[in-house]
């Protein structure tokens, strides 16, 4: 198998501000900031179905930007759950994105909980993510990132 073979570039958004997902949690701008900069994008797991057994592969980037958190990352086709994966997220088969995290600071109003504040453990590549919104694709085939959608659109 090819290196490039090996490795499928994957982006998208794991959480998507101001919107309540299934659970009736909603996530505020700016929950993610004290996480992301005390661990980084390599502090956090790439799972596949929140499975922390084997991780799949590497968030290389991760970031908040006006839409909720954008994720950029590659999954290793070295091992047979990374493999599953690949194959799966190619074919379309699955495409959501589900975040694993320790909430800090949050509020309760009538039946939604607001989040202010996340300790982000991993983000997951899942079947059916809590927030339907949260999806992935792939990125660029020839390893090399597509250009963030709101870096391209500041650039022009």
């Amino acid at each position: 198998m090819k290196k490039n073979q090996n490795t499928l570039y994957i982006e998208g958004y794991a959480s998507i501000f101001d919107r309540q997902d299934l659970s009736s949690d909603l996530v505020r701008r700016g929950a993610f900031a004290a996480s992301l900069l005390s661990r980084g994008a390599g502090g956090i797991r790439m799972l596949f179905q929140h499975d922390a057994s084997e991780p799949v592969g590497v968030w290389d980037s991760i970031k908040e930007d006006h839409k909720g958190l954008y994720v950029q990352g590659r999954i290793f086709a070295a091992g047979p759950l990374g493999r599953t994966t690949t194959a799966l997220v190619k074919r379309g088969a699955i495409d959501g994105l589900s975040i694993g995290f320790r909430t800090k600071r949050a509020r309760k109003l009538s039946k939604v909980r607001e989040l202010f504040e996340i300790e982000l453990w991993e983000v997951s590549i899942v079947t059916f993510p809590m927030l339907p919104q949260a999806r992935l694709s792939i990125a660029v085939k020839t390893g090399r990132f597509a250009p963030h959608p709101v870096a391209a659109s500041l650039a022009s």
